[in-house]
């Protein structure tokens, strides 16, 4: 199908994907061979039978070769199966004789190469009282290459079937010495046979390793992967341009389950399920602390209270009728109630089962079997850097399993709000929530202590910096903030929905702090709310750190740096400050990623200077909190109510005080 005056050999083949196809093509010869296919299935066999049988059968083709489509992916992917009837007609002669000019064509059309097909003898008509031979529409396939020989395996229902074809390609392997790599579908799910994967996800390596029976085994698996990703200069960190110490992105996902679907404490003990649910939803750390930094109602583990009021009070209306159908601390003998209960409600906003905080999509799905394993994913994990650091989330999460299954949890749900996003995006909050939970497990019989998380709590939240003035003591943290998923946009691919990064929280807290002082941030009052210690006091602060082309707010500029002040009422003026760049200080851009977390660290602490507070006179407006987000200044907001305030005359402390 090439133009007449054009020549492939001409062109740069290096220059484009296709290119590279053709290139490939070229070189190996049109008219040569791709691969060979034998059409095979099992044969039905009763069970604990002896040797396996196998069924093939001829396919009736009308030019006596068989074509692939075309692309570069393994033979076993581009058979052409839609033109394969279902069954064999009385001759599988060819109709006609083929035309050597027409078979010409077809090797230079893309994709037209050549596989050769394993055939039977030609069959006869039928002669009366005869049937239609059944076409096999699965087929094993070889193919030489990138210099290996790839056996393709087809689907098959049974693992006993794949394992006698494992067999069958090791015992040809090793008769006439070629190494082979085994492709295409892999073995049916059976609880007897162990297995991981090692898949390449966008921007990660994933890897899924074999459930493990034991704490021991845990271990033992998850320090080796750790250990084997180093050994490959892979890591589960990494370090962004400002010095941010991160996840990779990937997910830690934790599944949870039985040896087989009738062996799941999900399935038997409905209660389990409802106790974590409720917990996690009483307990926001457990949803933030060990997340990445994607988060709220468009992530890939949205809270079940994100976004939708309306949320909490059908999930309630599910436990009731949970609560009706089964007795707390009983197993029951309908595997498919739980799954149906809240199959629609532990969804994102698009109702997809699979991207929420609590997937059950392979609980007792009613779509097939394959659903069916009763199993549960916790999605809001991320990698930690450090295999102990995973483990340590491991624990936490099977003690509540074992405190819930021993003794079921009956909170009521909580209706958090606004103070969801509020509240908890600060780490002070999150920190006091964990100390809860490991208080929980301490009663319960667990000897967990809170020091075991404080990892989580540096690498989350990290320090940039602190100031210390009279006493009192000003610490600034990173806080989380859920990003806004943007419209559609027309791109080179399509359509696209961009993410807002660009809203960033910080945390100011500060210690010591009387009430002859407040803290200003770029001339508006933060609103400090006590902790319960005596002096502590705690805001957050949203801005806009940099400026995208794609934006929630496009008409807001960044909002930076951040400078703090601490005013003194009595005269009027700023005492002490602190400063943040959200970016270099010096308005550089930084020409590479930080090469270690000291070169990371080092960025972090240059973005904040122990000085820098506004000089003179200062005249500032005194703002109530916000009525949604009473804990958090945001910049980007006028305030809702604002009183005129100017500085003080010059008059004495006590009468400054009266």
């Amino acid at each position: 199908k090439l133009p007449v005056n054009f020549d492939p050999l001409s062109v740069d083949l290096a220059d484009s994907f296709e290119r590279k196809g053709l290139a490939r093509m070229l070189a190996r010869g049109l008219g040569e061979i791709a691969g060979y296919v034998l059409p095979l299935k099992p044969a039905p066999r009763p069970r604990n039978a002896g040797e396996p049988a196998w069924l093939s059968s001829a396919w009736p083709l009308q030019r006596e070769h068989l074509y692939l489509v075309g692309g570069d992916s393994p033979l076993g992917f581009r058979l052409p199966l839609d033109s394969l009837p279902w069954i064999a007609p009385a001759d599988i002669e060819p109709q006609h004789t083929p035309d050597p000019f027409e078979e010409r064509a077809a090797l230079h059309e893309p994709g037209g190469e050549v596989a050769t097909l394993a055939r039977k003898p030609k069959q006869a008509r039928l002669e009366p009282g005869q049937s239609a031979v059944e076409v096999i529409h699965t087929a094993l396939s070889v193919e030489a290459r990138a210099g290996r020989m790839h056996v393709f395996f087809p689907p098959l229902m049974s693992v006993e079937d794949w394992i006698d074809l494992v067999a069958a390609v090791e015992a040809a392997a090793a008769e006439t010495g070629i190494p082979v790599t085994l492709e295409g579908y892999t073995p049916p799910f059976d609880p007897r046979v162990r297995r991981f994967a090692v898949t390449p996800d966008p921007g990660v390596i994933e890897v899924n390793i074999h459930p493990a029976a034991d704490w021991d085994e845990l271990s033992a698996n998850t320090r080796t992967i750790y250990e084997e990703a180093r050994l490959t200069r892979l890591g589960a960190e990494k370090f962004m341009v400002d010095g941010r110490h991160t996840g990779t992105g990937g997910g830690n996902h934790v599944t949870i389950g039985g040896l087989t679907p009738a062996d799941s404490p999900l399935l038997r003990r409905p209660d389990l399920l409802r106790s974590l649910i409720t917990y996690w939803q009483n307990h926001p750390a457990l949803s933030y602390l060990f997340s990445g930094m994607f988060i709220g109602p468009t992530s890939q583990s949205p809270r079940v209270d994100e976004a939708r009021d309306d949320s909490l009070y059908e999930l309630e209306i599910a436990f009731q009728q949970l609560t009706r159908n089964t007795k707390a601390g009983e197993e029951v003998l309908q595997p498919w109630l739980v799954d149906r209960l809240l199959r629609n409600l532990l969804v994102d906003l698009t109702g997809n089962t699979h991207r929420a905080e609590f997937s059950i999509d392979k609980l007792y799905s009613p779509e097939g079997p394959t659903g069916r394993l009763g199993l549960l994913e916790f999605r809001a994990f991320e990698m930690p850097p450090h295999w102990q650091m995973s483990l340590a989330q491991m624990l936490l999460l099977r003690a509540l399993i074992a405190r819930f299954w021993k003794t079921p949890y009956t909170g009521k749900l909580v209706r958090w709000g606004t103070s969801l996003h509020d509240r908890f995006m600060l780490p002070h909050f999150i920190a006091e929530d964990l100390k809860t939970i490991v208080t929980d497990l301490q009663e319960a019989g667990y000897a967990f202590r809170t020091e075991w998380y404080a990892p989580f709590l540096e690498f989350r939240f990290p320090r940039y910096g602190v100031l210390e003035r009279d006493g009192m003591r000003l610490e600034l943290r990173q806080a989380l903030e859920p990003w806004h998923v943007m419209g559609e946009e027309a791109s080179a691919g399509g359509t696209s929905r961009y993410v807002d990064s660009s809203v960033e929280r910080m945390q100011l807290k500060v210690s010591n702090m009387i009430d002859r002082y407040v803290i200003l941030c770029n001339g508006r009052m933060m609103p400090m709310t006590p902790t319960g210690v005596q002096g502590e006091y705690v805001a957050g602060v949203r801005f806009k750190a940099w400026q995208p082309p794609s934006a929630l707010h496009p008409t807001i500029a960044a909002q930076t740096p951040l400078v703090f002040d601490v005013y003194d009422t009595w005269n009027g003026r700023a005492v002490a400050g602190c400063t943040y760049y959200s970016s270099h200080p010096g308005g550089r851009n930084y020409a590479r990623f930080p090469v270690n977390a000291n070169e990371a660290e080092a960025r972090r602490v240059a973005r904040f200077a122990p000085q820098g507070h506004t000089a003179g006179s200062i005249a500032f407006q005194p703002e109530l909190p916000s009525r949604d987000f009473p804990l958090t200044l945001d910049l980007r907001r006028q305030p809702d109510v604002a009183v005129a305030f100017a500085p003080p005359a010059a008059v004495s402390g006590q009468q400054q005080q009266q």
